[in-house]
């Protein structure tokens, strides 16, 4: 089974101070440590699996800068045979579904059984690029997929639902599946991994590459434009009450009073 894996390289943030930069559209990356986008490890994870259990191969496809190449190199260190980095000046600005039509170009002349991508994207918590990807490709998908088995040209797959309720539905390959957090247990790269990675071309493609014009790609080819990032303002504040036991009793007590609550 050919399996291609759409992953992105995004900055780690759960624990640095985030700055939004001069342009007031960006965050400030001058010192972030970038990795690969959480969900898309759990996707590139499922991908080797299945190759391990049924044979093929699994292409690792991003589009960015050359410091992706750290995303893909790892990629290719966890099990993939093949990676491809999509650059180009003009893609700076690329929405979703810009990204999504520089992607369906390049996958369209690949030859492949099955898409996967990550469920949501770490940094602007987008989940549009699976679902564009499959309906500009003219193929089925399914997203939160959190468990998956095949059967005769059909995935048969788990998707999760609010509630914590799941929903056990089929698709026909070739498909596209958004892939949740928990559908397995991303492995650790190994050294000789890396040293193999590292031998391992990175096939470049650009914009001239992949048959779009440049008004189909970037800002102009994009539905969402970023327009101010800001932080939100604080429109309460919490009170931290002190005092002895009975001085706080009493104090929530006219609070609640107050406020009409008792």
């Amino acid at each position: 089974m050919d399996i291609i894996v759409c992953v992105k390289h995004v900055p780690e943030t759960a624990e640095a101070e985030i700055k939004i930069d001069a342009t007031g559209k960006a965050i400030e990356k001058t010192g972030l440590v970038f990795d690969i986008n959480e969900w898309d490890d759990y996707a590139l994870e499922e991908a080797v699996r299945i190759k391990e259990k049924s044979g093929g191969t699994v292409t690792a496809i991003t589009v960015g800068p050359e410091d992706t190449d750290s995303t893909l190199r790892k990629c290719l260190a966890r099990g993939a045979d093949k990676a491809m980095r999509l650059t180009d000046p003009k893609f700076q600005g690329s929405d979703s579904y810009a990204i999504a039509k520089i992607l369906q170009s390049t996958i369209k002349g690949l030859s492949f059984d099955l898409i996967l991508t990550g469920a949501l994207a770490g940094d602007d918590g987008y989940t549009m690029v699976g679902p564009i990807l499959a309906e500009l490709l003219g193929i089925q998908h399914a997203t939160m997929v959190k468990k998956i088995e095949f059967d005769d040209g059909v995935a048969k797959v788990n998707r999760e639902l609010e509630g914590g309720l799941e929903e056990k539905t089929e698709v026909k390959m070739p498909a596209v599946l958004s892939i949740q957090t928990g559908i397995n247990e991303p492995r650790y790269v190994s050294i000789m991994g890396i040293r193999k990675a590292m031998k391992k071309e990175i096939k470049v493609l650009g914009l001239a590459d992949i048959g779009l014009s440049e008004s189909e790609v970037g800002e102009t080819g994009s539905w969402i434009k970023v327009e101010k990032i800001f932080v939100p303002p604080a429109e309460k504040q919490a009170e931290f009450i002190k005092g002895s036991p009975e001085e706080v009793t009493t104090k929530i007590a006219e609070i609640l009073k107050s406020r009409g609550l008792i």
